[in-house]
């Protein structure tokens, strides 16, 4: 009788864990956090005078005491064919993106004035995403699932710990960051592989490196994150009349067997001012919204692209300079404006340059960077 009732009793608790797991995790569409609207209003109605520190995006006063609590979270998501259509790219303020390996590039999602409800999938760490991180203040978040960890030059996991981040603002699936932080959902997208089904919930990262980490706006000693920090420079959106003729802009990563699944194309609207992006052939679409993805500054950054040569067994770890300066060209309001991008040290946000040496204003709104290696053709 022990037993049957202890059987009965693990079956009902079994059950239970699923039917909770499963209300947690799934990944069905849903609306995400977002307090501007399609017509410019603040979502809740509040007018919205609060400029998002990050990308200048004008948000509601309730909005920002929820920013000003926390710091810039940084989170790795994925770009395989797999993995699409993504989650929560529409929310984020800030997009890098970069190849990860065999052309196939990744996503250094940045969130901070806006929290999406759902973001992946979650994949790992490379060496220059990191170091772009570093450049959003003291100690920011970074949410990933493991990461390169052969000894060499690309040892982001090594680097991590050298950096003291580990188990202090590096939140790593493999690490100590478990569910309900992140989680597999192996149902929305049937016979991907596994890697490619982890999500987050930025809220939930928040919390949990506010109550395990100490790590809130402020770090353990009371820093805030902002101390060493300067942001961008920011202008409104320029009037339709001085706007420009610059209608789409198209670059790959690498020219190899991946064809055009990994081609970029941003098409840009004059009446709404923003550009609206293609990935693969195909409008790219966040799986929250069912919208496409858009920006106000589609900015490209050349870097010199090298190999590890570290003896990682299922292809080549990358290293890209993102540290240093090259050649840019930053779109916005319908216009190229050709210069170059300076990021002295790894503490230092990437700027950029006309070709006077000024530093360009953005416009106020979602920022893409895309990182091309140096030699790549754009054409716009």
């Amino acid at each position: 009788m022990l037993i049957i009732l202890g059987v009965v009793i693990y079956a009902l608790s079994t059950f239970a864990s699923y039917s909770y797991f499963n209300a947690q995790a799934s990944t069905k569409k849903v609306a995400y956090e977002a307090p501007v609207g399609e017509d410019g209003s603040a979502q809740d109605g509040a007018p919205k005078t609060e400029p998002c520190p990050l990308n200048g995006q004008l948000y509601s006063e309730e909005q920002r005491g929820k920013w000003e609590a926390r710091r810039p979270l940084g989170i790795m998501v994925q770009n395989n064919i797999e993995a699409r259509p993504q989650s929560g790219l529409s929310g984020a303020d800030i997009v890098h993106e970069i190849v990860a390996e065999g052309g196939i590039t990744r996503f250094l999602t940045i969130y901070y004035c806006e929290n999406p409800e759902i973001v992946g999938s979650v994949r790992s760490a490379r060496m220059y995403f990191i170091q772009l991180l570093q450049g959003f203040g003291e100690y920011p978040l970074y949410a990933h699932v493991g990461g390169a960890n052969k000894s060499g030059p690309a040892d982001a996991l090594g680097e991590i710990r050298k950096l003291k981040w580990w188990n202090y603002n590096d939140l790593d699936n493999l690490g100590s960051v478990g569910f309900p932080q992140m989680w597999r959902d192996y149902d929305r997208l049937p016979g991907r592989a596994t890697e490619h089904t982890v999500y987050t919930n930025p809220e939930k990262l928040w919390a949990y490196a506010a109550k395990n980490r100490g790590l809130t706006n402020v770090d353990e000693d009371g820093v805030e994150w902002t101390e060493d920090w300067k942001p961008w420079t920011f202008q409104g959106d320029a009037k339709a009349e001085d706007r420009g003729t610059v209608s789409k802009i198209e670059f790959g990563f690498w020219d190899d067997s991946l064809g055009s699944d990994y081609l970029v194309e941003w098409d840009y609207d004059k009446t709404t001012n923003r550009y609206l992006r293609v990935n693969g052939g195909k409008k790219h679409i966040d799986f929250n919204t069912d919208k496409q993805l858009s920006a106000k500054n589609v900015i490209v950054v050349f870097a010199d692209e090298s190999v590890a040569n570290d003896g990682y067994e299922h292809g080549q770890h990358l290293l890209y300079d993102v540290v240093g300066k090259d050649k840019a060209i930053v779109f916005q309001n319908g216009k190229a404006i050709g210069g170059s991008w300076k990021k002295p040290d790894e503490e230092d946000m990437m700027r950029f340059y006309d070709k006077v040496g000024e530093e360009i204003e953005l416009v106020a709104g979602k920022i893409w960077i895309e990182v091309l290696p140096t030699g790549n053709d754009v054409t716009y």
